[in-house]
């Protein structure tokens, strides 16, 4: 029995692996087939989040948190090693509770990550450590906290952009020729390796979505054409209009963001012990409001701008994708407007206020994240699931003009594109968001599975789901320079915290670098030396836009190869029904 039970383990963890795959390949077919491949571009959109998330958790939780959950022995920083001084500077006074805490605190403290979650592996703060000491090596803790920093962000980079090259090339293939597109769904759309009832009927229902797609841009291409002098003279006024309206509004939720931040973080420190665990989430319950009324707001005022479904889309995802990431960035500049103060502070930064600054920013992403999670669940519950028993069971007229909801792909797509903003920002300052990101991914996956096949209707435009892949992507990637921009100005020129975290020993986050390479081998550091000099920078500059124009000219010339074998089939085509035609005239003859 000893020597079968690996074998029954692994046959446990294929079945179990066979099951989530049967799962997954339900949901997405079922998805397709009733509201269109545009829904299924958007579960398999989140599916890659939630990869993506899994292997940042693993990358962290390798080398930053395992190295000292299994080390044999640590050596923690010592601030007055390289700072002249700890004093003031050192000093983090932990701020658990002491004595009987009522269950209610617990659950703030679970939503805002303070009190016992602070003091944690949760938050920069607790990895106080320089060196990890095994049995035949020392393990330099700051050196990989940083390079798992820019190795999460360049990774993300990088499979971003793989997958955007692979929808950018279907978008092309599928854009080109609408005629070409009508043709391969009506007479090669089918697959006829269906056998299963509900399989077909799901295809079937696919197709038609499709063609509806294509018979919509093409009627608003069509409209579009006709429009006569005046036409366009009135919707162009009525959209400068309408986006001056947008202008204002993101004017002034940026203000209310801004104001909320300062006024909290003024009250959390001056105020009444009461009021601090009010005001300390005013910040996020701003954001979270801004964010949940301002898409309404832009999906009202998108309508009457008359765009085509597929830009129609594109832009208010544009505009909500702009009002969610630059309230992250009013967020963290009035956070850093209140850290930073120059050569005023004797630490190099706010101390009296901010003694380990870097928590307190991760405390801030990590709350962003929960009420995140917490929006969709309730939106879900208590908006989503009412609405449906309203317009099923209450004939009112007003519920009936209502009318059941669509799945908006904007809005949910802007959710999922936040919340992985917030999550590149805030793993430096929490290097569990990743872990935490996908646990929430993955209930969001299920959750708008529930609510869209039991509260949804499909969408009355449809859209396409090729351009859409490739749209989220570039608004991912958006989202991913966006968030590398604060992280890297936190590491290269913000003050690091004398107090808490790793690089305690350095001034900045970056110094830890060149102090590592200064310690290494001649050789070794006169190579790394030559890679980061101007004439390697100008010969890779040169090197990489020669093999650019390279790959262009390649494209150019097989873009012509493939428009003469689409003139050569055309021609064949022509003379076979030509031929088809003769022999149909003259049959009766040689008969």
């Amino acid at each position: 029995s000893e020597i079968h039970q690996p074998a029954s383990q692994t046959e446990l963890w294929r079945r179990v692996c066979r099951f989530l795959k049967e799962l997954k390949r339900d949901v997405v077919s079922v998805s397709a087939g009733m509201f269109g491949t545009g829904i299924l571009s958007y579960f398999s959109f989140l599916r890659f989040l939630v990869l993506l998330n899994f292997v940042m958790f693993l990358l962290m939780f390798s080398f930053v948190m395992l190295p000292i959950i299994t080390a044999t022995h640590t050596t923690s920083v010592n601030s007055t090693f390289a700072n002249g001084g700890g004093g003031e500077c050192s000093v983090y006074p932990p701020r658990d509770r002491q004595g009987l805490v009522n269950f209610h605190q617990h659950i703030i403290d679970l939503l805002s990550g303070t009190g016992f979650l602070e003091q944690t592996y949760l938050f920069y703060g607790y990895y106080k450590v320089e060196n990890i000491h095994f049995l035949s090596f020392s393990y330099n803790l700051p050196l990989a906290y940083l390079l798992c920093t820019i190795t999460y962000l360049l990774l993300s980079l990088l499979w971003i952009v793989k997958r955007s090259a692979t929808g950018f090339k279907r978008k092309l293939v599928q854009d080109e020729e609408r005629f070409q597109s009508f043709c391969n769904k009506v007479f090669a759309g089918w697959d006829f390796c269906i056998t299963n009832e509900n399989a077909a009927r799901l295809k079937h229902s696919s197709l038609l979505y499709e063609l509806k797609t294509d018979l919509e841009e093409e009627r608003i291409r069509q409209k579009m054409a006709e429009r006569s002098r005046k036409e366009k003279c009135r919707i162009y006024s009525l959209r400068i209009a309408l986006n001056l309206f947008v202008v204002a509004v993101l004017v002034c939720c940026f203000y209310c963001i801004y104001s909320a931040t300062i006024f909290s973080q003024f009250i959390s420190f001056n105020g009444g012990k009461r009021r601090n665990n009010l005001f300390q989430y005013l910040p996020s319950i701003v954001i979270t409001l801004a964010n949940f009324i301002t898409p309404i707001i832009f999906s009202i005022i998108i309508s009457f701008e008359d765009y085509s479904p597929a830009f129609e889309i594109r832009f208010t995802l544009m505009r909500c994708v702009f009002m969610r990431l630059a309230s992250i960035g009013v967020l963290l500049f009035s956070l850093w407007s209140q850290i930073t103060c120059g050569e005023v502070c004797p630490c190099g930064y706010n101390h009296k206020v901010y003694p380990c600054w870097e928590t307190h920013v991760g405390q801030e992403m990590y709350k962003l994240m929960m009420f995140d999670l917490l929006i969709i669940a309730s939106v879900t519950v208590f908006v989503e699931f009412p609405r449906k028993i309203l317009v099923n069971h209450c004939n009112c007229g007003l519920v009936k003009w209502w009318g059941q909801q669509e799945f908006a792909i904007p809005q949910n797509v802007l959710e999922i594109v936040y919340g992985q903003t917030i999550c590149w920002i805030g793993t430096f300052y929490c290097p569990l968001m990743p872990a935490i990101n996908t646990i929430k991914y993955f209930l969001v996956f299920y959750i708008k599975k529930v609510t869209l096949v039991n509260n949804c209707r499909p969408a009355s435009r449809p859209f396409r789901a090729s351009s859409s892949t490739f749209f989220f992507l570039a608004v991912l990637l958006i989202g991913l320079a966006l968030a590398a921009v604060p992280v890297v100005v936190s590491i290269a020129q913000i003050h690091s915290s004398r107090a808490c975290g790793p690089f305690v020993n350095f001034t900045t986050s970056w110094e830890v670098v060149p102090r590592t390479v200064s310690q290494l081998p001649q050789g070794l550091m006169a190579f790394l030396y030559t890679l980061s000099s101007e004439a390697f920078a100008v010969s890779f500059f040169v090197i990489t836009c020669l093999a650019m124009f390279y790959v262009i000219a390649l494209a150019g010339a097989h873009k012509r190869v493939i428009n003469q074998l689409r003139e050569q089939l055309a021609m064949v085509w022509t003379l076979h029904l030509l031929s088809f035609t003769i022999t149909l005239i003259y049959s009766p003859s040689l008969s």
